[in-house]
């Protein structure tokens, strides 16, 4: 079928797959995103500076104290998490009761704070850092070549995303999270401390930002730049799914790296815009998203 339309089937499946994770790193970004605006009704245009800090701290952590991989799994998200707590407590905090316009050019400041600072200090050109000797290699699956890095990829990212949906769309924890956003002098009356909750809600939104750098790192190379060539597709893709719909966040962000996979099969010249006009269409249609409620 796939000769019928001119396309030898190894060039679709390769460009499915890199679609494929694509989407994965999407969905990851704009999980982190969705579960910020929609427990705390923050715009979050810090989130590609933060995915940037993520990889370049696996990235030093290498370097300088000589932990690999799976240390930096660990430590960088934490890392990330306990910036985005500082920055929640001593800025963010301070804008809650302001329109969400004040939120959104601070989180984009402190962007190019991030990008100002790691550039001044490492340039634009990236670093490169080396596959986990465990993921190197591939599987031949007949019709196409899988590295398993990237296989790794792709299952880490569904397991996180859908991990994250499952505790709070469906735990006591994730109902208290969002009764909090809802109506939260109730919610302390019983005891609990809101804007500890907040706070860590806000860390756990960019530590997987951070967790999504370190992802990355091994494929694209660690650069100042790499949030921002990404956190505009990101921003489209939780406008689509729906602000603050965890499950939109990750349904669309994998259906819609695919589609550009598959538009770089068909028509690569609208691989690079296919994103936003999708957006402009689901807009027209849905102004609130394909999985968001009509406020």
């Amino acid at each position: 079928m796939f000769n019928l339309l001119g396309v030898p089937p190894q060039v679709l499946f390769g460009q499915l797959l890199l679609g494929l994770i694509n989407g994965s790193f999407y969905a990851l970004l704009s999980l982190g995103l969705a579960v910020i605006f929609g427990m705390l009704n923050v715009i979050n245009f810090a989130h590609g500076a933060l995915y940037m800090v993520g990889a370049f701290v696996a990235w030093l952590l290498l370097t300088y104290l000589g932990l690999g991989y799976w240390w930096a799994l660990l430590v960088a998200p934490t890392v990330v998490g306990l910036v985005g707590i500082a920055l929640e407590k001593t800025m963010l905090s301070r804008l809650y009761k302001l329109d969400h316009l004040y939120g959104l050019l601070l989180t984009f400041g402190l962007a190019l704070i991030f990008e100002g600072a790691f550039r001044h200090q490492y340039g634009v050109s990236g670093q490169p850092y080396p596959i986990p000797d465990a993921l190197k290699g591939g599987q031949n699956l007949g019709f196409m070549f899988l590295p398993n890095y990237r296989g790794w990829v792709v299952v880490a990212s569904l397991v996180i995303c859908f991990g994250t949906w499952f505790a709070i769309e469906r735990t006591k924890l994730g109902a208290y999270l969002r009764a909090a956003t809802e109506n939260p002098t109730l919610v302390q009356a019983f005891g609990i401390n809101v804007p500890v909750m907040v706070s860590l809600t806000y860390g756990f939104g960019v530590a997987l930002a951070g967790l999504a750098g370190v992802l990355a790192a091994p494929i694209y190379q660690v650069s100042p730049l790499m949030g921002t060539n990404l956190i505009i597709i990101v921003f489209a893709v939780v406008v689509i799914g729906g602000m603050g719909s965890i499950l939109g966040a990750i349904v669309t962000g994998l259906g819609l790296g695919m589609l550009e996979g598959l538009t770089k099969v068909f028509y690569p010249e609208a691989s690079n815009i296919v994103v936003f006009v999708v957006m402009a269409i689901v807009l027209l249609i849905k102004p609130a998203g394909l999985f968001g409620r009509e406020r």
